[in-house]
């Protein structure tokens, strides 16, 4: 099984980075993994910025030779993770301009005549999304009603076929080091202990 991570925060010294560095050891403890290879898209200064006009159109998005490397990487990956801080209720714009320019159709996903949803282009893959906030962790439920894994799941990777997703959201992370020391094995665990999918 072949591993994405796409990593979304600006210090690799941060708490993200040692989620990072977590996340790592997992997928190295763990046989199913073959291969991982790390987006750091703030590393590489990427350009999440969206842009439209009579020369580039939105239709031709899957040809944009900007994003022909992405769309590789996302190809060749069975399991994408996502590592990324909760910024005012949702990722950081950076990993949201990522998403708006790679799942373009024809490429993620395409429409068929006669039929309102489209066809997912990324079956069989799967997704973990791990997360970190400041607040409480029942906050997203509570006040948010769940919008930041609603959106994630629901408008974006089921729209492009992918089913299998996992949220890691951690809660209460700024000064407290049991709960984070917590978090950061109970990540580990999980990439460790992760199975290849099956159907």
């Amino acid at each position: 099984m072949r591993a994405l991570i796409v990593f979304a925060h600006p210090n690799r010294k941060s708490l993200n980075g040692a989620f990072l560095e977590k996340t790592l050891k997992g997928l190295e403890a763990n046989p199913d993994i073959s291969e991982v290879e790390i987006l750091d898209l703030y590393k590489e200064n990427f350009d999440f910025a969206l842009r439209f006009d009579e020369n580039r159109r939105r239709r031709d998005m899957h040809r944009d030779p900007y994003m022909a490397s992405y769309r590789n990487q996302l190809t060749r990956a069975d399991l994408i993770i996502y590592i990324y801080p909760i910024w005012w209720g949702r990722p950081p714009a950076i990993l949201l301009g990522y998403f708006d320019r790679l799942m373009a159709t024809e490429f993620a996903y395409r429409y068929h005549p006669g039929k309102i949803m489209p066809e997912g282009l990324l079956k069989g893959k799967q997704v973990i999304c791990i997360s970190t906030m400041k607040g409480p962790s029942l906050y997203p439920a509570l006040w948010l009603g769940n919008a930041h894994k609603m959106l994630m799941r629901k408008a974006l990777f089921n729209f492009v076929g992918i089913k299998k997703v996992k949220f890691l959201q951690w809660g209460d992370m700024e000064g407290r080091d049991g709960k984070r020391m917590k978090a950061l094995v109970r990540t580990e665990k999980v990439l460790t202990d992760l199975k290849a999918r099956t159907a």
